[in-house]
């Protein structure tokens, strides 16, 4: 089973992506944070990353740039899940290292789909 860590600000945004992934086979582990997700990626090494933008502290472009950055982190797959909708800011989001963008609210079929897709080889 695929170990995807959502890293998200959102309580209940977290759960609603938990319950779809869990549901299709996936393990889910959650960072509230962008300091967090990143402490979190480093130890458990996931096989896919859900990151949102707007977070405290250190925001989900930092974060994906710091992922894509460092050579333990930086094959692991990052998917932008956010309420940002500009374009410039799903240009700037995969300029940083993300494989997709996705805008809140997501379909649930299409965050599993997004998901399977990043993890196919």
């Amino acid at each position: 089973m695929a170990l995807v860590l959502i890293v998200d600000d959102s309580p209940t945004d977290v759960h609603v992506m938990q319950q779809a992934l869990e549901q299709h086979g996936f393990t889910t582990a959650a960072a509230a944070d962008g300091g967090e997700g990143l402490r979190m990626a480093r130890e458990l090494h996931p096989d896919l990353i859900l990151m949102d933008i707007v977070m405290p502290g250190v925001n989900g472009f930092q974060a994906t740039r710091e992922l894509a950055n460092d050579p333990s982190t930086r094959t692991i797959p990052v998917i932008m899940v956010t309420s940002k909708a500009q374009e410039s800011d799903r240009v700037w989001g995969l300029r940083q290292g993300a494989v997709d963008y996705l805008v809140k609210p997501v379909a649930t079929d299409q965050l599993v789909r997004k998901a399977q897709a990043a993890l196919a080889p």
